[in-house]
């Protein structure tokens, strides 16, 4: 409905006059898309002539001028068969000879009507690129819900997404009643404000699973958590925060259900026993042993430097060192923690907080954090404390010697006592290859030998920093190899004399003297054994290091400890920094069997390998902050029934809510639908005023008939057709010009007949021909886009009887007698001979296609000339559009690749300019950055952001969020 665009709108563009924006929509003719961009276009004038239609004329602008557009965006391949020649012409026909042949073929056209009907037009959520139908506002089937954001809301959403999912949850907050008495007794504010709260929950659940919208919206909830934080004018709430106060006030509202019938007793509470567990502490403190038991509902961890979920756990579990050994030590600290009760909700708050004492402000920790689908708790639990208490010893005992077998390793791989220390292998084997050269050069005289494919080696003790030093992140001896090639890796030719005395001074290398061949037999002999004798040193250590990482890897994977399976179910997401940033939520939907991505207003399908990317941190600002896992201990079947909304499970819930409930889900979806028909009523009325083309004044006003909505369809197709008709106006007067002696001899039927297969002929050639970057045939003429995408032959033979029916063509008496016969046929032809609706649509694509060309070609011209904004603008209108057509089939728009690519380094070149406005520290300059920021690049970062992103698109849009979050901390602006 209106309202929910508006609010869209505001959330897109930032603009709170909802008046504004009000006529901002309504010039777009309610299409979203094009109202956001329309605001967004601050320095473009305005590319359209139709005030009403906001977006670039399809002829004015570009570098074609007035000219139909010739220049080729992709090629396309024809579909016509080789051996066909010419149309066979139904519509020039008789009216009876038509209705014999129809009554043959209505039944099998009827059943492809009905297979087109229900075929889906585009995928499931999708939510631009589309005029706002009902498509955009109404629900798909039992597709899960959004959450509208009413203010930097999404931590409300992420949170209560994740918890909507959860059955047992569901069912409990649906199913919550107090008796009167209670509620009568109730006098507390606190306990008023907990019940006024449930039953708000109660009702945004109920529509959650009952409404027809694609999302609800959350205010009434909203409006009573307000007071409990700390300023209702903050900008973002914690995750952490919030749901610790969910959790107690969810809490306190059962606890007065539970009161009922035992007083007090909190084990009773079913948000205690879904979400809340015991463990047990054990330690000593100043040389003295202590045990306490302490209750959790959410499991603080710290991610600090680990880098998996596993060793964040072990971490929190156990501290300094407390076991029988630690005893005998006289150990002053320690504590080990074990869970005694775990709950069927297992909640892991990841703290990514802390605080810079430098900046004296809070900081995120971006360190990656990896996490498991699945977690095995057994290794926690108190009644796997012997086994596990045996394990973490020998785990000790294996870091231990692990330590010293890398030691070890290391004293043979960096071998020296300077600052450049190298592996002895390597440094034995050039040594050995320097013994070589001399016993190869026979004596300090003789001429130097030089093998064909031997390369010099260099000096290295007049290079101590040069490449032959490590590198970070390169293997130990590859500087070596790169320097100096080992004796396998060069030639076996035999070596050969130099060639001349200049040549050999340029490559002799560096080479024992004074020595005799005993000597250098001895050395060689030596060499080659410790050689031998370290490579194997060091072949055995790696081993050796290798069995035992496998053995510490291996060390929890014990089957003994498998029988507490913990499976993920939610992960909760931050996108920024400490102080500001974007909450979403990844739940898996057990019913469909994988995951949705809950951001707000959008659900949409996605994957673990998108989750992981987003959620494991080290790359990106966005990581998880919180993890939802559940029991997986109950078996597989009754979680499947439980689990997800899929296939009528949200209709039996929704029939089986309490009556007050259903009553007021179908209230609300009463009012949707009250407010979608005043929307339609009032987006009908906008048909009729739609301002004509010029060629729309040749129409036969025998078609006219008033606001009849057929009639209207007709005038709108009317109106189209006759364009393309002016477009290959030229075109169809030479065919005409060819007709003179069919038109001398047989009179003007026979004339209208030769023009008609004539010029059908000549299209279909230009069809089947193989197009080139520098011409699309496409655009020439409305035939070729028809006959390349297969449209139905009488959507091709009127669209040519309509251009030989063409006012325009009144040259001389020839022409006007073929237009009124070409008239005449056009008012026989019925609405069985011709789908109209189908007839329009393909006019429409067509229409389309010619203004995507328009778009990318002003956008690339634009894009040359530098005018950066100005160039965006129109190539979002041409990828939104382009994608429309797309969806029904490969040659019915342009190059995709294209369109994308130029968006892509249009928009990291806007970006550059708003970076170095922004940059320049002056306030007017740093204003128009930020304009251009809010205004342009973050809305097309947004339409970019799809599910099916390119890797090029992703990498762009980190690259400006890394230059963008670069600015934050620095000191040096303001």
């Amino acid at each position: 409905d209106c309202q929910m665009l508006l609010e869209k709108m505001k959330e897109i563009t930032g603009i709170q006059d909802l008046a504004f924006l009000h006529t901002a929509l309504k010039a777009a003719k309610g299409d979203l898309m094009e109202a956001v961009i329309f605001l967004t276009e601050e320095h473009t004038e305005e590319p359209a002539q139709d005030a009403a239609a906001a977006e670039p004329c399809p002829w004015e602008g570009s570098a074609m001028g007035g000219q139909p557009a010739h220049n080729v965006i992709a090629a396309l391949a024809p579909k016509h068969s080789d051996d066909h020649h010419a149309p066979d012409c139904k519509l020039l026909e008789s009216p009876k000879a038509r209705a014999a042949e129809r009554d043959a073929a209505e039944r099998p056209q009827e059943a492809h009507s009905a297979e087109c009907k229900t075929r889906p037009k585009r995928k499931r959520c999708e939510i631009w690129g589309e005029k706002p139908k009902q498509n955009d506002w109404r629900r798909v089937g039992d597709w899960p819900v959004g959450m509208k954001n009413i203010g930097n809301t999404c931590w409300f959403s992420a949170v209560i997404q994740s918890l909507f999912q959860l059955p047992e949850f569901r069912r409990l907050v649906l199913g919550y009643s107090l008796p009167q008495n209670v509620l009568e007794s109730t006098r507390s504010h606190t306990g008023k404000r907990n019940i006024a709260f449930m039953q708000e929950l109660q009702r945004l659940f109920a529509l959650m699973l009952g409404t027809r919208s694609k999302f609800v919206d959350p205010s009434a909830a909203l409006e009573l958590l307000r007071d409990a934080f700390r300023s209702a004018e903050q900008q973002q709430q914690d995750v952490s925060e919030f749901t610790h106060k969910l959790l107690d006030w969810l809490e306190d509202a059962f606890q007065l259900a539970v009161n009922v019938k035992t007083p007090g007793d909190k084990s009773e509470n079913p948000m205690v026993q879904l979400f809340y567990g015991t463990f047990l502490t054990e330690g000593v403190h100043e040389g003295n042993t202590f045990s306490k038991i302490e209750t959790f509902g959410q499991y603080p961890l710290r991610v600090n430097d680990y880098h998996n979920l596993s060793e964040c756990l072990e971490g929190a579990m156990v501290e300094g060192e407390v076991d029988a050994a630690a005893a005998s030590r006289s150990v002053e600290y320690g504590l080990q923690r074990w869970f005694t009760k775990l709950p069927p909700v297992l909640t892991f708050e990841l703290s990514r907080f802390e605080f810079n004492q430098s900046l004296r402000q809070p900081e995120k920790i971006h360190t990656r954090l990896e996490f498991p689908q699945t977690i095995y708790m057994d290794r926690y639990l108190y009644c796997s404390k012997e086994l596990i208490q045996r394990k973490r010893e020998e785990m000790r005992r294996l870091k231990e010697k692990l330590g010293v077998l890398q030691q070890k390793l290391e004293r043979y791989m960096e071998y020296g006592s300077g600052a450049a220390r190298f592996p002895l292998p390597d440094m034995l084997r050039y040594v050995l290859e320097f013994v070589a050269t001399k016993a190869a050069a026979r004596g300090p005289r003789a001429a130097p030998l030089r093998s064909h494919t031997r390369p010099p080696v260099p000096d290295v003790a007049s290079q101590p920093d040069s490449s032959l030093e490590r590198k970070d992140g390169e293997p130990e001896d590859g500087a070596f190899f790169s320097a100096n090639p080992s004796p396998q890796q060069k030639s076996s030719a035999p070596p050969q004399p130099c060639a001349s005395p200049e040549e050999m001074e340029t490559s002799e290398h560096p080479a024992p003297q004074a020595v005799s061949e005993e000597e250098l037999s001895l050395v060689q002999t030596c060499l080659q054994r410790w050689r031998s004798e370290i490579e194997r040193d060091v072949q055995d250590l790696k081993e050796s290091i290798a069995r035992i990482s496998l053995s510490i890897e291996q060390m929890y994977c014990d089957p003994l400890l498998q029988q507490v399976p913990y499976r993920l179910h939610a992960v909760l997401v931050h996108e920024g920094q400490a102080n500001a940033g974007h909450y979403w939520a990844y739940v898996y939907d057990q019913g469909r069997q994988s995951w949705l991505k809950y951001n707000d207003v959008a659900v949409t399908e996605s994957c673990w390998e998108e989750l992981q990317r987003d959620s494991f941190g080290g790359l990106r600002n966005a990581s998880a902050y919180c993890l939802m896992y559940t029991s997986d201990r109950e078996p597989r079947g009754a979680a499947d029934a439980d689990g997800g909304c899929e296939g009528g499970q949200a209709g039996t819930e929704t029939e089986a809510l309490p009556p007050e409930l259903r009553l007021y889900v179908q209230e609300q979806n009463w009012r949707l639908e009250q407010e979608a028909e005043e929307w339609e009523e009032e987006q009908s009325c906008k048909i009729p005023q739609m301002e004509p083309s010029p060629a729309s004044e040749s129409q036969d006003p025998s078609s006219e008939s008033g606001p009849d909505p057929s009639a209207v369809c007709e005038q709108s197709v009317r109106t189209l057709s006759s364009e393309h008709a002016m477009i290959a106006k030229e075109q169809t007067a030479k065919a005409i010009a060819n007709t003179a002696d069919a038109y001398e001899k047989n009179g003007v039927e026979a004339a209208l007949c030769k023009a008609f297969h004539e010029e059908y002929s000549r299209l279909y050639l230009l069809a089947r021909e193989t197009p080139t970057p520098q011409n699309d045939a496409r655009l020439q003429h409305v035939l070729i886009y028809f006959l390349q995408n297969n449209a139905p032959q009488q959507v091709v033979e009127r669209t040519l009887l309509e251009q030989f029916a063409d006012k325009n063509l009144s040259y001389d008496e020839r022409s006007i007698s073929i237009m009124k016969v070409a008239r005449a046929k056009l008012r026989e032809i019925g609405p069985n001979d011709v789908d109209m609706e189908e007839y329009r649509k393909w006019h429409e694509d067509y229409s389309l296609f010619r203004k995507v060309s328009v778009y990318l070609l002003t956008g690339l011209e634009l894009y040359q000339n530098r005018k950066y904004q100005e160039s965006l603008t129109y190539l979002i209108y041409a990828y939104q559009s382009n994608a429309k057509l797309l969806l029904k089939g490969a040659n019915r728009g342009v190059d995709e690749a294209l369109i994308t690519q130029y968006r892509r380094e249009c928009l990291l070149k806007l970006n550059e300019v708003a970076a170095s406005l922004f940059s320049s520290c002056e306030e007017a300059r740093v204003a128009e950055g930020i304009a251009i920021l809010n205004e342009l690049i973050i809305p097309c970062m947004h339409l970019m952001s799809s599910f099916e992103i390119s890797k090029e698109d992703l990498s762009a849009i980190e690259d400006m969020r890394s230059c963008w979050c670069s600015y934050l901390g620095r000191e040096d602006m303001d």
